[in-house]
């Protein structure tokens, strides 16, 4: 994977996130694979009010696989949302939610550092 591959993906990501803080739903799900929607949010705290702010935290490549954290900023607190995306006929797709504690010492690194230690 070249450093250009991963910036791809990061700005894809970035586009993401914010159309989950913008609220929009639609576009948001677009960027998700579609025979993970039935069951990609069990389980999973994602923002269902007004975000008001993102903030990507991580992005990085495990194995063939990419990864976004972000930590969503809402009035009940923050929310840290991990994504796992695949490449799918040519397009990265959404296909695995995870929360994460957006909290100093959690698993995130800095952004673009790598993977969690």
């Amino acid at each position: 994977m070249s450093a250009t591959d991963l910036d791809e993906f990061t700005q894809l990501y970035e586009r993401h996130v914010g159309f989950v803080r913008t609220g929009d739903m639609r576009s948001a799900l677009a960027d998700m694979a579609p025979d993970r929607l039935p069951t990609v949010f069990d389980g999973v705290d994602v923002p269902r009010s007004p975000v008001e702010r993102a903030e990507i935290v991580n992005v990085y490549a495990d194995g063939d696989r990419r990864v976004g954290e972000a930590v969503y900023h809402l009035a009940s607190g923050p929310l840290g949302l991990r994504s796992t995306w695949e490449l799918r006929e040519g397009r990265w797709l959404a296909t695995g939610l995870e929360n994460f504690s957006p909290d100093p010492g959690s698993a995130s690194t800095s952004p673009g550092t790598g993977a969690p230690s």
